[in-house]
């Protein structure tokens, strides 16, 4: 029987809490959903080798788990949440699949060029690239932003993704995929996350030229729009009064849970998505992206 999408996770008002920056999976109440007992693969993947940036937790964690259940070796890159990314890798080899587990800061172009470096040595090819990891803060008011931290917002969430495509291009084949994740900011920007959002504008605009740039190499490249999603971000990065109504002003009433979100990165990486290119596919909650 089909669910109600108003009734398909969690609704606010979320318990009181708080995390400092990246944020934990275990310290979350109530915890993501991650499709760890739900996703089911179809072989989609099969035999195919990806990099997600970002994959310890989140919406990371989420396209690991559903990545590796298609078929796929997964290299998991994050910063320093080692737990996080252990137990991702965990389910990933739960499925029958490798991983390589890379901690690091992805705005070091040197860092970049490891994470693609160990891929292709540990997996022999590489075929996907999933470029997810992101970094915000809010702010009040302009003076609150120091240029160190808009520089940092822009190093780790728009730079990275340039460092990691112009390593992982040249040992792509044709069929590979490279896919990014913007969000509603892109076209409709929160004022209280000004780098973050400015950031995730240039994200889509990144990803529509790039597709063309590609296109004759036939790799195609597509972003994915999130809407609110319930991740460790949210409680490390938001005041409390925004985490404990975060997602319940949508259409739906909620935030997204990140499994909701990796079907359409399986559609995006895999030849089910053959004729998909330059796409900036919303996955909002009913937010109109216009």
């Amino acid at each position: 029987m089909a669910q109600d999408p108003k009734e398909a996770g969690a609704k606010p008002p979320m318990p009181t809490q708080r995390q400092e920056p990246p944020g934990h999976t275990e310290a979350m109440q109530p915890r993501p959903d991650h499709g760890e007992e739900s996703y089911r693969g179809n072989a989609k993947l099969q035999g195919l080798a990806a990099i997600i940036t970002g994959g310890g937790s989140g919406i990371g964690r989420a396209v690991a788990i559903a990545f590796a259940r298609e078929g796929a070796d997964v290299l998991i890159a994050y910063l320093d949440e080692h737990d996080d990314a252990r137990e991702t890798a965990r389910w990933v080899e739960q499925a029958g699949r490798r991983a390589i587990l890379v901690p690091g800061d992805i705005g070091d172009p040197a860092h970049c060029q490891r994470i693609v470096d160990e891929a292709v040595r540990g997996f022999g090819r590489l075929d996907i690239l999933v470029n997810n990891a992101a970094y915000q803060r809010s702010f009040e008011s302009l003076d609150e932003i120091e240029p160190a931290e808009w520089d940092r917002t822009f190093r780790i969430n728009i730079h990275s993704m340039f460092y990691l495509c112009r390593a992982a291009v040249p040992h792509m084949a044709p069929g590979g995929a490279i896919v990014n994740t913007s969000s509603v900011n892109a076209k409709h920007p929160s004022p209280g996350l000004l780098p973050y959002a400015a950031t995730k504008g240039a994200i889509a605009n990144f990803t529509a030229g790039l597709a063309q740039m590609l296109a004759d190499k036939g790799i195609r490249v597509n972003a994915v729009a999130p809407g609110p999603v319930w991740t460790p971000l949210i409680p490390s990065t938001m005041p409390q009064e925004k985490v404990e109504h975060f997602g319940g002003h949508e259409p739906l009433g909620r935030p997204a849970q990140p499994r909701e979100l990796a079907p359409v990165y399986v559609l995006l990486a895999s030849q089910d998505g053959s004729y998909m290119t330059g796409a900036l596919v919303a996955v909002t909650g009913g937010r109109p992206m216009l």
